[in-house]
């Protein structure tokens, strides 16, 4: 054990000490807030860019009605529409929109064209529609001899909240707000499982298969066992990722407050307004009517059942990471320095991963389908797709069986990867075929 505490500080004090360690660390929240504040400014630079369209209506209901839409000004003309398509470039028109006439107020669609030099956007295209749409809408209804009142009156907006307590009995349950939260949660505990897999995983392949070019590795099992030798990295490794996320989970909350403060014109609100502003005014007023109360957000916040996530959530990311590390160990170990060689190993280890996190999509839209349940149970799934399901609170057997599956799929692996890792270390020079890995678990030394 005092072999392996000493792997252990070695790999982790030497890591957490390399410029490039600490470089990544301070460089991801610095990033992550730039990419956020960028995508904000290019989103509103895109959304405020005011495009002119001329307008020759034939049917006399666009122009007829109050069109007031943001960035879109309408110019309408009575010219011949042949003498329009030759000229309206030369205006500095963006399109030329020709409505033919209308007369019929049974119908459902009509077909409006367009003509323009280049290609405009799926989006602005759509905005144009809903434009016009809603001018021959109105138009339909005022024809009609409609009362505006009783037709408004026609809407309905219906809540869903839950009145069932996790007990099954009638009370004040939550609603959409929790399973909002419960769907942001589950995705963020996925996300993270992914990253700590793929990135940390490869990372520990990545050191032994240094080691063993370098032939430090034959120095040290001189005087520890291999397995020792797997074990201390793979600890090592760990530490170092959970250190990193611990900082970033520090750092990018604080520079995303942070920032904004420094830059010019750039605050909350206008934060707010950048986000919003590719969504069409529709969007934004039923948004604004709509609002999410703060208070009953942190009150379902609140409610979710953090004794039994927190303690689940670390006890499934470390079974997790222990089943994938100890497997990019063994392949580190088996391989030289020919990284070709050793993306062919990592393909069927990268392919239940990604399985896994496409089960996951479908798992936070129904956390209790059949799909969902397994991928919760199987082990290679469960890392990834059971925190998901954590925040919709699962039944307590199907967590406990997951995780002594878990727990035994991740001894057995760790054992199995131990044995390649004992013989592959020592291996040089041979080219490695999945049947002699399978060979090297059975091989005595």
């Amino acid at each position: 054990m005092n072999k392996l505490w000493l792997i252990f500080k070695r790999e982790y004090s030497v890591r957490v000490r390399k410029r490039t360690f600490i470089i990544a660390t301070i460089l991801m929240p610095i990033a992550i807030a730039a990419l956020a504040i960028g995508s904000g400014y290019i989103t509103a630079m895109g959304a405020d860019a005011e495009k002119k369209i001329l307008v020759k209506d034939d049917s006399g209901i666009f122009k007829a009605s109050d069109v007031d839409h943001r960035n879109l000004i309408f110019t309408f003309s009575e010219s011949e529409i042949n003498s329009l398509k030759e000229s309206y470039g030369e205006e500095d028109y963006d399109l030329l929109v020709y409505i033919p006439p209308f007369n019929d107020l049974s119908l459902t669609t009509h077909d409006v064209e367009y003509f323009s030099h280049e290609k405009p956007g799926i989006v602005q295209l759509e905005r144009i529609e809903r434009v016009i749409a809603a001018a021959f809408k109105e138009y339909k209804i005022q024809s009609s001899n409609i009362d505006r009142d009783l037709y408004d009156s026609f809407g309905m907006s219906i809540e869903m909240e839950s009145k069932t307590t996790e007990d099954g009995a009638e009370g004040s349950g939550s609603g959409k707000t929790a399973a909002i939260i419960g769907t942001i949660l589950g995705f963020v505990m996925g996300i993270l499982m992914y990253m700590v897999i793929l990135i940390y995983g490869q990372m520990v392949m990545r050191s032994v298969m240094e080691e063993k070019i370098s032939r430090i590795a034959e120095v040290m099992i001189s005087s520890v066992r291999p397995f020792q030798l797997m074990m201390g990295k793979i600890l090592g490794v760990g530490a170092v990722g959970l250190t990193q996320l611990g900082i970033w989970m520090i750092l990018i909350p604080v520079v995303l407050t942070v920032v904004p403060l420094f830059v010019p014109g750039l605050d909350s609100g206008s934060m707010t307004d950048m986000s919003s502003a590719g969504a069409s005014a529709e969007a934004i007023q039923q948004a604004a009517e709509g609002g999410f109360d703060l208070g009953l957000i942190i009150d379902e916040f609140m409610r979710l059942n953090w004794l039994m996530i927190i303690p689940v959530f670390i006890l499934f990311f470390l079974g997790g990471y222990f089943i994938y590390s100890s497997v990019f160990a063994a392949i580190g170990s088996a391989v030289d320095e020919d990284l070709g060689e050793a993306q062919q190993f990592m393909l069927p280890v990268i392919l239940p991963v990604i399985l896994a996190f496409m089960i996951m999509m479908s798992t936070i839209e129904n956390p209790n389908s059949g799909l969902a349940v397994f991928g919760s149970i199987f082990p290679l799934f469960s890392p990834i797709i059971m925190p998901a399901r954590l925040p919709f609170d699962p039944p307590m057997w199907e967590i406990a069986l997951s995780l002594f599956l878990l727990i035994a799929t991740t001894l057995l692996f760790i054992w199995l990867s131990g044995r390649i890792y004992r013989v592959g270390i020592l291996m040089y020079g041979k080219k490695i075929t999945f049947r002699e890995l399978g060979r090297w678990m059975f091989t005595k030394i």
